[in-house]
């Protein structure tokens, strides 16, 4: 397989692992594996997907088990997928999909579509099972009053909404820019949009680097045309999102 570059711990100490305990590592309900992967490509994709979670896990300041959103996560690799998307979150049956050849680099935006929507039930009370966060908030539903829920608000005000808390966000307008560019309805979904601020926030952390976890942020044509939050609303958002995750694993912790 495609050697990817990574910066960071040393989780495996240079072990392999297998996909058993990439499940039972990071809380997930369910592994798929295609049957056309072979036995080196299971080997060599198990250690990556290993390696991604758990950077995953160390940038956000959570215990590993949470990346499983409480075992109700499934991970597929391999398996059918749709033609030209490289990875992408089925809500209906929650399952994170990466394609053999072409998954690299999407796991952060993929694992904020997950995260996403199991929080949407934790964060609105009348939402629905297919229901995204990003989503209801853009549409002024009621919050649930906890103090996580209203760390996580900053970061869903930051993306779509400017200081003034009344109008669009730059990002926002800039996403609907794209829509226009490209004739669809894409780059300016809330829970699109969020995704892609939440990987470059994983992109730009200052602690760790990996290609497998998150790529195509830096330096991209889509960076070049917008896609991505500005340096400083990115700091503002990385402030607002590590707040939240720190809070929720020393929750977690305690």
């Amino acid at each position: 397989m495609q050697k990817f570059n990574r910066q960071g711990p040393d989780y495996r100490f240079d072990d392999q692992v297998d996909f058993d305990e990439v499940r039972d590592t990071f809380g997930l309900c369910t592994i798929s594996i295609g049957q056309w992967v072979t036995k080196p490509e299971r080997l060599a994709s198990a250690n990556l997907v290993y390696d991604a979670f758990a950077d995953l896990a160390q940038i956000l300041n959570i215990p590993p088990y949470v990346i499983g959103l409480r075992g109700t996560l499934n991970f597929s690799f391999g398996t059918g997928g749709q033609l030209g998307v490289q990875a992408h979150y089925d809500s209906g049956s929650r399952t994170l999909a990466l394609a053999k050849n072409a998954g690299a680099g999407a796991i952060a935006h993929e694992w904020w579509h997950a995260f996403d929507h199991y929080i949407c039930k934790r964060l609105f009370n009348n939402s629905s099972a297919h229901g995204f966060a990003s989503s209801y908030w853009l549409h002024s539903a009621n919050m649930t009053p906890h103090p996580l829920n209203n760390l996580l608000n900053d970061f869903y005000k930051a993306c779509m909404l400017d200081q003034s808390g009344v109008n669009p966000s730059i990002f926002f307008v800039r996403a609907v820019e794209l829509d226009k560019q490209y004739q669809q309805l894409y780059f300016s979904k809330p829970q699109e949009l969020t995704a892609r601020a939440f990987e470059a926030c994983i992109a730009f952390n200052s602690k760790i680097h990996n290609e497998f976890l998150v790529s195509g942020v830096k330096n991209s044509e889509l960076a070049s045309l917008g896609g991505f939050p500005c340096p400083t609303l990115r700091a503002k958002l990385s402030h607002s999102i590590f707040r939240y995750f720190n809070a929720l694993g020393a929750a977690l912790h305690q």
